[in-house]
């Protein structure tokens, strides 16, 4: 991890190693957990963002239960986000490979075929967008 990583990590407190003397910076097994938990959480699509505060609960004395529920709700929605970024992307790999399929054995048959799985994709995605529209509306109303 580059050293600048490192002291913005700091910086915004996202992980807090002490300092020796000389002021350079001591990182604990428990730092280093934390920064292998922010690399897998980037790699999942977390923000910093998202990420700030939510480890932190592996430094609390006693952890507040309702805390936890939090976390485990937060971790829940971020799942289920990503289970629809794989569905999302497996129809991308499907229609990827009907195209090179109707490219390499080209007729009238296998290009009709291809134009309806994208009128297929093409609807689901606008049919998501309308979810997450209306979704985004209702969270603001009230």
């Amino acid at each position: 991890m580059p050293k600048d990583t490192l002291r913005y990590y700091d910086r915004i407190g996202i992980v807090s190693p002490s300092r020796k003397d000389n002021r350079y910076r001591r990182y604990s097994k428990d730092d280093l957990i934390d920064l292998m938990n922010i690399q897998i959480m980037q790699y999942a699509d977390f923000s910093l963002d998202e990420m700030r505060g939510k480890l932190g609960f592996r430094k609390m004395e006693n952890i507040d239960p309702d805390y936890c529920e939090e976390i485990a709700a937060f971790l829940d929605a971020k799942n289920a986000e990503t289970r629809k970024k794989i569905a999302h992307l497996e129809m991308v790999s499907q229609l990827l490979n009907r195209a090179a399929e109707t490219l390499r054995d080209f007729n009238d048959e296998s290009d009709q075929q291809l134009a309806e799985f994208v009128r297929k994709i093409f609807k689901d995605i606008r049919k998501n967008e309308a979810e997450i529209s209306k979704k985004g509306c209702d969270d603001h109303q009230g």
